[in-house]
């Protein structure tokens, strides 16, 4: 990948080069670790990135209970799931426009709020269509938190805590699919699908709550009208940039592996040889507690690697798990699973901050066009991952799945070349 560096200074390399300083001392006022305000934040936005993942993906355990309770096939139900991502990629680039204007602080807040209300009504709906409209209003809703949080986090945080900032989000992202996955399936195991979903909703009012109590206000956000002549010269710009478009389809290969293993993952095991009840199937995803451990600790991998070995070292992981989880019996299959989690929320990690540091302008749109990619790699995994497996079974979902995670092996190969035909002796701190 172009390089971002992780000490001083961050140089970014594509069709021009630019250097700007990320020196701490300049930034004396902003939030540190240890410092006042830093853990309320980290809090926040914890529960945020809870409460936003647990929403998104509210339908995901509960797809074989869905498809039994409505009388639909496994690629209909799926549209439960890539209705809500695939809405939340389209607005994301204009709500953080409108984030611009409002705040980081405001729009987070007016996303959370509205989603959590919106997740009251979804259990209600009469059937699959209302379902999926429902869950696409929901998506639209939550727009407005990722690229701002994103935003917030490059505005408030100091240069050198920012990764660190960023893996407890994306953390928080792994604690919600997990929690909400596993409460929606023992939920619903006892009182139904529709039951399930409603504890969801209960858990995200209480995050959105809580975030809204501990966020500490911007100090480092100024207001501008960003119209739409302007919206599209920055995002122009950023698909203009060779490092942002890498860090983009990375982002959005990674998410369709994902996307793709765990829409399906209910069914295989509900199936046989396994035949785990709706509960047991929920539990599953406490495996997305190493995605919290992976995600935080991006930042050392980096440290340790550079963002291009940290790149490979996720792409590695992830392509393992998919062929251990090849296996008929358990076991294996649950080490594909904690592998193909694990490199996952690192990829995830290491580009959305690469994205974060490298945007020196429009951050909120450049990390807004990041979750687009990414949410879109969520969409297509989920559905082409249900259609595949309707079709070939769980090898085809994995063939899939290596074929994503062999496009972002190839880009970061590519990035690699390029590095070194530009930089004869790269330094690590340039990966």
């Amino acid at each position: 990948m172009p390089s971002v560096d992780t000490g001083a200074s961050v140089v970014v390399t594509g069709a021009s080069a630019t250097q700007f300083p990320v020196s701490d001392s300049v930034h004396d006022d902003k939030l540190r670790p240890g410092g006042p305000g830093y853990r309320r934040m980290n809090l926040a936005l914890f529960a945020a990135g809870v409460a936003t993942f647990a929403l998104l993906y509210s339908t995901q355990a509960l797809l074989p209970a869905i498809s039994a309770g409505l009388g639909v096939t496994p690629g209909q139900a799926s549209w439960t799931v890539s209705a809500a991502t695939g809405a939340l990629a389209l607005a994301v680039v204009p709500l953080s426009a409108l984030s611009e204007r409002l705040g980081r602080r405001t729009m987070m807040t007016a996303s959370l709020t509205v989603a959590a209300l919106v997740s009251l009504l979804v259990p209600l709906a009469p059937d699959l269509g209302w379902l999926v409209g429902l869950r696409a209003v929901q998506g639209v809703a939550l727009a407005g938190l990722p690229a701002s949080a994103m935003a917030y986090l490059a505005e408030e945080v100091r240069p050198k805590a920012l990764i660190g900032a960023i893996g407890l989000f994306v953390a928080g992202n792994s604690l919600g699919g997990m929690s909400g996955r596993i409460l929606s399936g023992w939920v619903s195991q006892v009182w139904g699908w529709r039951a399930g979903l409603a504890a969801v909703g209960a858990l995200a009012v209480v995050c959105a709550v809580a975030f809204r109590l501990l966020l500490p206000r911007a100090r480092h956000f100024t207001p501008s009208a960003v119209g739409p002549r302007a919206l599209a010269r920055t995002v122009r710009g950023h698909l203009a940039d060779p490092l942002l478009r890498r860090l983009y389809a990375i982002g959005a290969l990674f998410m369709t592996v994902f996307g793709a293993v765990y829409t399906v993952i209910g069914y295989r095991l509900v199936e046989e040889p396994f035949n785990l009840p709706q509960g047991v199937v929920g539990s599953i995803f406490l495996i997305y507690l190493v995605g919290t451990v992976s995600s935080a600790a991006a930042g050392r991998l980096v440290g340790r690697l550079g963002r291009r070995g940290a790149l490979y070292t996720a792409v590695g992981t992830t392509a393992a798990g998919l062929l251990f989880s090849l296996s008929h019996s358990l076991v294996p299959v649950l080490a594909g699973l904690v592998l193909i989690t694990a490199g996952f929320f690192a990829g995830h990690a290491v580009a959305s901050s690469a994205v974060s540091r490298a945007a020196t302008t429009g951050r909120a749109q450049a990390s807004a066009l990041y979750q687009t990619a990414y949410y879109l790699g969520s969409s297509v995994g989920g559905t082409l991952g249900a259609i595949v497996f309707h079709a070939g079974g769980w090898s085809a979902t994995v063939l899939l799945g290596l074929l994503a995670v062999t496009g972002a092996l190839l880009i970061t190969l590519y990035a690699t070349h390029r590095a070194r035909a530009t930089h004869p002796t790269p330094s690590r701190a340039r990966a």
